[in-house]
């Protein structure tokens, strides 16, 4: 079982920058592929950017150039730098393991709204 706790989201104007971070919890996340999912009102949820336990890393195309996800297995951490941010990137964001687990499992996400 991991629980996650994503905090950093914020308002931000377009072309500005965010830190997004997940906390997890439980010894199984040293071992885990996690990633940073994102749901805009009336669209799903999906996939932005994963990164194995080893560090390997994959990115959506809408964000490729302008994300970057990192993780600190001792400190059981998952980041989201997010740079060049567009009115398209506001979302709720979450954290969760790749492929994604059950309903229970999900944090309460972190808000990301980019307008002037």
């Amino acid at each position: 079982q991991v629980q996650l706790v994503e905090s950093g989201g914020g308002l931000v104007q377009p072309g500005g920058s965010l830190r997004l971070s997940c906390a997890a919890s439980g010894s199984i996340f040293r071992i885990l592929t996690m990633a940073w999912y994102r749901q805009a009102p009336g669209i799903q949820r999906e996939l932005v950017a994963r990164i194995t336990n080893t560090g390997s890393t994959n990115y959506v195309d809408s964000v490729k150039g302008r994300f970057t996800i990192s993780r600190d297995n001792a400190k059981n951490m998952v980041y989201l730098q997010m740079n060049s941010l567009k009115p398209e990137d506001t979302a709720v964001y979450y954290c969760n393991p790749y492929p994604m687990w059950g309903p229970d499992s999900w944090g309460q996400g972190t808000q990301v709204t980019v307008s002037s």
